[in-house]
């Protein structure tokens, strides 16, 4: 199994579930400006939409987007404890939770990461919206560890990458979330992020 990434990008979620199942992969580095791999393949003939996560399977077959990447890792590796079993009601909200940061929190930051939208247009209209989107976010962790109660599962992981981009990426402080700090700060010491941040070099 390999999986495609980018340092610091979204499919550090995917390497988090990968050391939470304890799983062997290879992990290869893409560079997303010339789209060429550490090995120098083109990665477009990999993964067309040139974008990570792309996880390769023993069987050759190339599966793309996180949320869908991590949903199979759990199911074939029966990992009921970050994705319960189907008809479990709680299955449904890990994966409420992570298509909704995946459609409303990822996307959101696309603008910050591209000079193509104007700084006034992200500053005065695309900030608030994604200050909104978090604040839904801060007031649902406060009584919580975790976002499904007290169980570490897949949209944490998706989460604290995230998290990770709040400050450097959108220019907004952890001083309006106190809550998601606690979190953000409570899963920097959480296993199998403590791996993944350390083979990706990142503080």
């Amino acid at each position: 199994m390999k999986l495609y990434y980018s340092k610091g990008a979204c499919s550090l979620a995917v390497r988090i579930i990968i050391h939470e199942l304890n799983l062997n992969a290879e992990f290869i580095a893409v560079d997303l400006k010339t789209k060429k791999t550490e090995h120098g393949e083109d990665y477009l003939k990999i993964n067309p939409k040139g974008s990570v996560s792309a996880l390769i399977l023993e069987n050759g077959e190339v599966l793309t987007e996180n949320v869908v990447i991590m949903q199979y890792l759990a199911d074939t590796h029966k990992a009921t404890n970050v994705l319960p079993p189907v008809g479990d009601m709680k299955r449904y909200r890990v994966l409420e939770w992570a298509n909704y940061i995946t459609t409303e929190i990822h996307k959101s930051f696309g603008p910050f990461f591209s000079p193509d939208f104007p700084s006034d247009f992200r500053q005065n209209t695309l900030l608030p919206l994604l200050e909104r989107k978090f604040q839904l976010i801060e007031n649902h962790i406060k009584n919580h560890h975790y976002l499904i109660g007290e169980t570490f599962t897949l949209p944490d992981a998706y989460l604290f990458v995230m998290l990770r981009w709040l400050t450097p990426v959108a220019k907004i402080s952890f001083d309006k979330f106190p809550n998601l700090k606690r979190y953000f700060e409570a899963l920097k010491n959480y296993k199998s992020i403590e791996v993944a941040l350390k083979e990706e070099g990142l503080g």
